[in-house]
């Protein structure tokens, strides 16, 4: 009988690859929940509303004058992760603006929602709560301080 010819290159078998494959999948797995564990921390404290004179533990960048904040409607602060609204005259409030849904950035505010373009959920400006889904959940509230005509993070 003849002898198979070796080649000089290792050959990995079947159960060699999946096992690799595995721990890759579940090394990414863990990697992906575990990189963002404290980012909801700043996000989950209550909105501050008009002139709060609140001195909060965020970083106190400023986001926007209260000019530039139309009633009934809002900004989003892509940077910030956080979208500020007028619900009433005078009224300042702030959600995070990461739809609760599957996590992706909120587009704009109108027509008196806070919208997300991904998968059409609609949230109400006075509270956050869903007015529209597929989201199920409102979304969270964020803290921001409003002293004269400036808004910034709380």
């Amino acid at each position: 009988m003849a002898e198979p010819a070796i080649t000089g290159r290792p050959t990995t078998t079947r159960r060699a690859f999946m096992t690799a494959c595995g721990a890759a999948g579940l090394a990414a797995a863990l990697a992906a929940c575990g990189s963002d564990s404290d980012s909801g921390s700043e996000a989950s404290k209550s909105s501050g509303a008009g002139d709060s004179g609140q001195s909060g533990g965020g970083d106190g960048m400023e986001l926007a004058k209260t000019s530039d904040i139309p009633e009934g409607g809002g900004k989003v602060f892509k940077d910030h992760e956080v979208v500020v609204v007028q619900p009433k005259a005078g009224e300042f409030k702030a959600f995070s603006s990461v739809c609760p849904h599957m996590g992706k950035p909120l587009g704009d505010v109108s027509g008196g929602t806070i919208n997300c373009p991904f998968h059409g959920s609609k949230f109400n400006v006075a509270d956050g709560s869903v007015k529209h889904g597929p989201a199920t959940k409102a979304l969270t509230p964020a803290e921001i301080k409003v002293q004269g005509d400036t808004i910034s993070m709380a």
